[in-house]
């Protein structure tokens, strides 16, 4: 498929995004992003050294409006030139979405607009789909595509087929996703919250070295004398990972030792890049995929992104990492999915979906 250009021609969609503690309004032409609005209510959230349902929800009330007419302002456009809305419909927290979808429900019917429910995190791979984001040589998504996405909520990894249509689910966390390991870990050793930009300052003063904390899910089984792939192969588990982490830590504690926080942080943040890096790669290597996207709030991570970065280059996989602004959750992800969704000809969801925190991927959106 020829990629849509951004003329008067191509769909022009708003994107609403509510599925965890940020609000985020996108608005795209076809592949051209128009305006990029964001409220995080992260702050309301520190105290409690994690994202609260609840507070998230009622902060989603508060900044949904505010933020569409901030985004139209900014795009220079009205509600009534919009051809489409997108919404996040899942996965996510249940609070949250639900106040997304009615807000977008709201808006569809008061300005007939047709209203699409979008996966989103088919929706953090629609982010290559945007002009300025896709590598220039593309004319558009690859059909040999990986796509691994890393978050507070989720760490996955995709194949993407046809990003309107046929994406499938290759690996994912079987406990904790990778953020949320983070911000558990940074309670643990007293460094706050969020805990991934925490532990990543910490752990450029630790040696990554100094302990050597579990890989969960690496292990084989064995056949007879050969080793053979254990039932989880592409899947990733970190509780086991935190749970070293807090022996660690109480060890010192007992001995009435100072805890080594930078030590402890850089070989967390070690243990969390290798295992994450080394079955995203071979995951894509087993399924012929050689270009991969990274996206999700931990790509900001510096060693995900270094070590990522030399084995897909080692294993000839190009890789494409979109700004950090646009890795983290935020509506032009649902816009520009969107979009494409119209611009494929895929139907609008009808009115009567509702918000479903498990929605699989095989769901680009909703029916």
């Amino acid at each position: 498929m020829a990629p849509m250009s951004a003329t008067a021609t191509a769909p022009l969609v708003l994107g609403i995004e509510s599925s965890c503690d940020e609000t985020g309004v996108g608005i795209a032409r076809g592949t051209a992003l128009l305006a990029h609005e964001v409220a995080s209510s992260v702050e309301e959230h520190v105290r409690f050294g994690g994202v609260i349902p609840e507070i998230a929800a009622r902060a989603h009330l508060e900044a949904l409006v505010p933020t569409v007419r901030r985004a139209l302002d900014a795009a220079g456009v009205t509600l009534d030139e919009v051809d489409a809305i997108a919404v996040t419909s899942g996965p996510g927290l249940a609070g949250a979405l639900m106040v997304g979808v009615a807000g977008a429900k709201a808006l569809a019917v008061a300005a007939d607009k047709p209203l699409y429910g979008i996966n989103h995190l088919v929706a953090h791979v629609g982010v290559g789909l945007l002009d300025g984001v896709r590598p220039a040589d593309w004319d558009d998504l690859p059909r040999d595509l990986g796509a691994l996405l890393v978050s507070g909520g989720h760490t996955e990894i995709l194949q993407v087929d046809r990003i309107s249509s046929d994406v499938t689910l290759l690996g994912s966390t079987i406990d904790d996703a990778a953020g949320e390991a983070y911000d558990k870990v940074a309670r643990l050793i007293g460094a706050g919250y969020p805990g991934g930009p925490v532990i990543d300052r910490m752990a450029q003063e630790g040696d990554p070295k100094a302990f050597r904390f579990p890989r969960g899910l690496t292990a084989g089984k064995f056949v007879g004398t050969a080793e053979e792939p254990g039932p989880h192969r592409h899947d990733w588990s970190f509780s086991g990972l935190k749970t070293a982490v807090s022996r660690a830590v109480e060890q010192f504690e007992a001995q009435g030792l100072e805890v080594p926080r930078t030590d402890i942080a850089a070989s967390f943040q070690e243990a969390v890049a290798d295992v994450i890096t080394a079955k995203a790669v071979r995951a894509c290597r087993e399924h012929g995929l050689t270009h991969l996207l990274l996206g999700g709030g931990v790509a900001a991570n510096s060693r995900l992104r270094g070590l990522l970065a030399d084995r897909c280059r080692s294993a000839g996989i190009e890789l494409v990492v979109p700004p950090v602004n646009l890795c983290t959750d935020n509506g032009a992800m649902v816009a520009a999915l969107g979009a494409r969704l119209v611009a494929d000809g895929v139907a609008p969801s009808d009115l009567a979906f509702g918000a479903d925190p498990g929605q699989p991927v095989s769901a680009v959106s909703a029916a």
